[in-house]
């Protein structure tokens, strides 16, 4: 029984970290064309006592923001420039298919942990 309780933990757990990397995912997508806007990047960190998949800290990607050249902006230098953003929407799309299945996955898990837990629950009534 304590078995099927942590594989419905870390099941739960995985999805709790893929709902949260959609999460960060959606708001780089959504700010895609917001001036000076970094994509944020979530890592993912095991826990040793427990051996669920937990978020990690969210941080900022430091690659360089492109220049754009539009000088009727109102953000724009003298010369017509601002820094645009740095999300690659390709890239956000392929994440969040990535974090989908992977929502997906264990949510089976989890679904296939209740299905034996309650086939024992079953048994055992017998």
């Amino acid at each position: 029984m304590n078995t099927l309780d942590s594989a419905l933990g870390l099941a739960a757990a995985g999805m709790e970290a893929q709902a949260s990397r959609l999460r960060h995912v959606s708001e780089n997508i959504a700010n895609a064309d917001t001036p000076g806007y970094r994509r944020k990047v979530i890592s993912f960190e095991a826990s040793t006592e427990t051996g669920r998949i937990e978020p990690g800290r969210v941080r900022l990607d430091r690659t360089d923001l492109p220049r754009i050249h539009d000088p009727g902006h109102p953000l724009a230098d003298a010369a017509g420039y601002y820094d645009g953003s740095n999300v690659d929407l390709i890239i956000e799309i392929a994440d969040a298919r990535e974090a989908q299945r992977s929502y997906e996955a264990n949510l089976r898990l989890f679904d296939q942990a209740r299905q034996m837990t309650q086939s024992l629950f079953d048994i055992l009534r017998r």
